[in-house]
């Protein structure tokens, strides 16, 4: 059974329709890359398929008993994230609020994912540093840290790589294809880097304002519109 289904389903803000005529289920160990132009609908289907905007027609249907405070979810980068009078530490271990239930305080094996995946993104020695303080590529990664310390079966990623130079970018498709295939946690994401996502994704999703294609890496890439976008036609 899927982790999340969708059926003919659209979405959109205020009775606007952003995208329509989605179909696709997401299981665990998937790896999904929602590809397109900028306008085309693929941050409004990744909040979509969180729940954080309702289905305009058709069904999203999570299924294998799966929770919201089992997903983590990374969205786009912005300038008002920049203010968050907190400590690192204690913003990476905000993605473990969820996940409390009726408890109090954090447990220790909460505590214990926000070191690992502090030092995983290669900031454990800014734990004591207040989030505001920091680079944007360093608040990017503290971001993704509270996203991965709430992942538990699925992984909801916008743009990951946003304000990460070369490296740090590489790095990143690294460890999450590495969460993704050591812990099985499924990962959607939305990525211009085409190029880079047909080499980890195990599947790509192309998007237009509707669903234009969901096939392989390789059925992408032989697709007239994979093409063009693989030879850079896309943005």
């Amino acid at each position: 059974m899927a982790l999340i289904t969708c059926r003919d389903a659209a979405f959109g803000y205020e009775g606007n329709t952003v995208i329509q005529g989605v179909n696709l289920e997401v299981h665990t160990g998937d790896y999904l890359c929602i590809a397109g132009e900028n306008g085309s609908g693929k941050s409004t289907l990744l909040k979509g398929l969180l729940g954080l905007i309702p289905p305009q027609q058709g069904k999203i249907m999570p299924g294998e008993g799966l929770k919201t405070n089992e997903i983590g979810y990374l969205p786009q980068y912005k300038a008002a994230q920049k203010d968050f009078p907190a400590g690192v530490y204690e913003v990476a271990l905000s993605g473990r609020q969820g996940s409390r239930g009726m408890l109090p305080f954090y447990s220790r094996s909460d505590k214990q994912a926000a070191e690992e995946n502090l030092n995983r993104l290669g900031i454990g020695a800014l734990r004591n540093r207040c989030y505001r303080e920091l680079s944007g590529g360093q608040q990017q990664r503290v971001l993704l840290a509270r996203a991965f310390c709430a992942a538990r079966k699925l992984l909801l990623l916008d743009e990951p790589a946003a304000g990460l130079d070369p490296l740090a970018t590489s790095e990143l498709y690294r460890l999450i294809e590495e969460l993704n295939r050591a812990s099985r946690i499924a990962v959607v994401m939305v990525s211009h880097d085409i190029k880079t996502a047909i080499a980890y994704a195990s599947r790509i999703l192309h998007v237009q304002g509707e669903q234009v294609i969901l096939g392989t890496p390789d059925e992408y890439a032989a697709s007239p519109i994979g093409k063009r976008f693989l030879s850079g036609g896309g943005k």
